[in-house]
């Protein structure tokens, strides 16, 4: 395997890469085998994919997908994948932005959990990874590349440096693994950092039992600020509203330190700290 045609296709195309847009397209084939592998896509799947682009991932998904909606934004590459996938009934192109597109109507739509197969653009893959999770009923998977630092966040484990908010809300829906490195040279235009693919198995229910905007509010109010005790995060956060006795009593009650810092703890940890906290409110 070898390079993609991507620089000859944007100048037959005339197209010029949008900065705004976050426009690097995948350009090695080995790097799309092996994100294919990941996702494991067969013919009883409905796949969404994001950020089609050039198509290089889209043709391969058509060739194993029993349904493919292909979402991108760009109108002028939305032409071109028209052009190359107007014969094949079973491969919509869809223009629309994925943090407006209903995700809820479509899942509902096709009445069955869908494979997610996406090339994210940097600037809003985190904010692609929270609403995927937030309508993570419709879907069963996700391989998504990301920037390799958000990548790495997602699986951290806690006490590292990478770990946080995004390691812990997503280890609450899912099962996480990390796929392939992406160099950035393997993008045209080269980017300005290297990338990385995640594989989300999404769980049938959340991993913990807490109630979840509460445990949500934990952890933000925890990891708020790094540097700090946990009991001063907490104490200090507008979102914790119990007194100082009130939480001592919620930290004994989950035998969790209140001197340790919030990102040492882990997802069942914080579990149990909500709990606590609730029962003392």
């Amino acid at each position: 395997m070898g390079g993609l045609p991507v620089r000859a296709l944007l100048r037959a195309r005339g197209i010029v890469p949008r900065k705004r847009l976050g426009q690097h397209f995948l350009a090695d084939e080995a790097v799309v085998a092996r994100i294919l592998t990941l996702a494991e896509v067969g013919p009883a799947d409905v796949v969404l994919e994001i950020g089609a682009g050039l198509g290089a991932l889209t043709e391969e998904l058509a060739d194993r997908a029993g349904h493919l909606v292909a979402l991108e934004v760009d109108p002028r590459l939305v032409a071109y994948l028209r052009e190359q996938f107007g014969g094949r009934p079973h491969v919509e192109v869809v223009q629309a932005d994925i943090l407006a597109f209903d995700l809820a109507s479509l899942a509902r739509r096709f009445q069955t959990r869908l494979t997610v197969v996406a090339n994210l653009p940097y600037g809003i893959g985190t904010e692609v990874v929270f609403r995927l999770l937030e309508h993570r009923r419709g879907f069963s998977r996700l391989v998504l590349m990301l920037q390799k630092e958000v990548a790495e966040r997602i699986v951290a484990a806690p006490g590292t440096k990478a770990y946080g908010i995004l390691s812990i809300l997503t280890r609450l829906y899912a099962d996480v693994r990390l796929g392939p490195r992406v160099p950035r040279r393997l993008f045209v235009p080269v980017p300005e950092v290297d990338s990385a693919v995640v594989r989300f198995d999404l769980l049938e229910h959340p991993r913990v039992d807490a109630d979840e905007e509460q445990l949500r509010a934990v952890v933000r109010a925890a990891l708020g600020k790094r540097r700090k005790t946990l009991w001063n995060a907490l104490r200090s956060s507008p979102a914790i509203t119990a007194g100082p006795e009130a939480l001592a009593r919620g930290l004994a009650r989950a035998g969790v330190d209140g001197g340790r810092r919030g990102e040492t703890l882990s997802l069942e940890e914080f579990a149990n700290l909500t709990q606590a906290l609730g029962k003392e409110a």
